[in-house]
């Protein structure tokens, strides 16, 4: 793998994150507990052997460059190792990334630089666990052009994303992005291979394409543009998604909407979570804050009036503390603290939250720095939420970063 570069895309707005990307990139969101999305793309590349890590940022990137910086910086720089965080350059023309091919192109002197036979080029907002160092052997057997990541979908989802045809050996004949009729596989007319956004292209031809296409009017997009172009063109192959979760069905999960972001949430906390955070053979990475252990305090019996500290079928971060609450079914990032009678259901607690006492929340995202006022009920009445936070279609109630709560109105007596 010394001969291949690994470029991620997360310059991206994630706009149907709003308001969890009000302040950060999308890659920078804060996901099952303790992590950034972009971990899991960094930790795919680290246990695959990719060594040389270009991180495109772009979009309100400050926490993103500065988490990369920090809880990255494992590498040595002497052997030609690095993974580095990567500004718009504007080497080429004054404009902001117009596309992902764009980004690429804007930045290909890396490639140069670094000498590098094959380009790996990555989203940064994506779950799921993948050793590439298996679709590089892939691209040398079939002595490919470029090598697309697909994983397979049933028809009558597919078409919510880029659809690809190929024949019995894995040649690509179409790609379509978002087609109303997806095209089935040969060997499986009810599913189909859809993109997973991971592509790996031989540098020297994928240099022509993007400067042709630098001149054009066009999206300047993979999907899109590019690799519908070099199918014409190129040797272009899919690689059949091989899941290192090792679980019964595949997990790959693009969570750019707030109800996919809960979803991918809550698969983390079931007995038998669909998500495995606790293989040791593929470790996900992450920078570790210095915090206390969690802590769980009130053992008094409840249903005599007492306090009991408890959390069921949670994840629970380092520096929380659960004082005479109770949290099931969430996801608790670190230093929060949940006080006497306070209850927490189905929800995402972001750091350095306080839940006040007896407040009620269900179905939420809280984001970091949030204070819940005592007796406060989020997710329980939607017509009064949604007038004061963010609601979706499904009911889930998300609550913006360092957003200032009032106290609800005690009537007397």
């Amino acid at each position: 793998m010394k001969n291949v570069l690994a470029m991620i895309l997360a310059g991206g707005k994630g706009e149907r994150l709003f308001p969890l990307t009000q302040h950060r990139a999308k890659p920078a969101v804060p996901f099952g507990g303790k992590y950034r999305i972009i971990d899991f793309t960094l930790s795919n590349c680290i246990n695959s052997g990719v060594r040389k890590i270009a991180v495109l940022i772009q979009y309100k990137s400050h926490s993103l460059d500065r988490h990369i910086r920090i809880g990255w910086n494992i590498l040595n720089p002497e052997l030609g190792e690095s993974i580095a965080s990567i500004p718009p350059q504007q080497r080429i023309s004054e404009e902001w990334y117009r596309g992902t091919a764009d980004a690429v192109y804007q930045n290909f002197f890396l490639v140069e630089n670094e000498r590098a036979d094959y380009l790996l080029v990555l989203a940064g907002d994506h779950i799921y666990k993948m050793n590439y160092s298996e679709m590089c052997d892939f691209a040398l057997s079939k002595q490919a052009d470029a090598v697309v990541g697909a994983i397979e979908f049933p028809l009558s989802e597919a078409g919510r994303f880029g659809v690809i045809e190929v024949n019995e050996e894995c040649q690509i004949l179409r790609f379509e992005e978002k087609p109303s009729h997806p095209f089935p596989l040969p060997t499986d007319p009810a599913h189909a291979f859809v993109s997973m956004g991971i592509y790996l292209f031989r540098t020297s031809v994928l240099r022509e394409f993007l400067v042709q296409d630098a001149t054009e009017d066009s999206l300047h997009d993979f999907g899109r543009n590019i690799i519908p172009r070099m199918i014409n063109e190129s040797r272009v192959y899919a690689f059949k998604f091989e899941d290192q979760n090792r679980k019964a069905v595949k997990y790959w999960r693009d969570i750019g909407t707030l109800d996919a972001y809960w979803e991918a949430n809550m698969d983390l906390v079931a007995v038998d979570p669909q998500f495995n955070l606790y293989d040791q053979t593929w470790p996900i990475r992450t920078y570790q804050g210095q915090f206390p252990p969690a802590k769980f305090v009130f053992a008094q019996d409840q249903y005599e009036g007492g306090r009991m500290g408890v959390a069921l079928d949670s994840v629970v971060c380092g520096g929380c503390i659960i004082s005479g609450g109770r949290v099931q079914n969430s996801v608790l990032s670190p230093n929060v603290i949940v006080q006497d009678h306070a209850e927490v259901r189905e929800s995402i607690v972001m750091e350095n939250v306080v839940i006040g006492e007896r407040a009620q929340i269900r179905r939420a995202i809280i984001d970091k720095d949030v204070v819940i006022p005592p007796k406060t009920e989020i997710g329980y009445d939607l017509d009064a939420d949604v007038k004061r936070f963010t609601v979706t279609e499904t009911g889930l109630v998300v609550i913006s970063k360092g957003m200032k709560l009032h106290a609800p109105f005690d009537s007397p007596g």
